[in-house]
């Protein structure tokens, strides 16, 4: 599945579409972020990972979206099932970001 980006207007509706979701939250000025895009673009191609939708929120802009997981550092990973928040953590290792997606697969 792509990576959608999403907006305050619309990350409500994404996470009322889609049972189980994983964000990306970032900022333009984030090198860590930059670093991290093309690892999370190709971990939401994963066959391993088809059932969750894969969102990208410019933390900076879209202030509704950054609270409702949390955010403090960058970048940060927020999982969700069912529109209710699983779990929250800043982190750039792609091991990190597999086990949130492993543990919101089985979940």
């Amino acid at each position: 599945m792509a990576v959608i980006l999403s907006t305050d207007q619309d990350f409500g509706t994404l996470l009322k579409d889609n049972e189980k979701v994983i964000v990306k939250y970032y900022a333009d000025w984030c090198g860590s972020c930059k670093l991290f895009a093309p690892k999370f673009r190709r971990i939401s191609e994963e066959e391993n990972y088809a059932g969750i939708a894969f969102l990208d929120v410019n933390a900076e802009e879209n202030p509704e979206a950054r609270k409702a997981a949390g955010v403090d550092n960058l970048p940060f990973f927020a999982t969700f099932k069912n529109g209710e928040l699983v779990k929250a953590s800043s982190g750039s290792k792609e091991e990190f970001v597999k086990g949130l997606l492993d543990e919101l697969k089985n979940a």
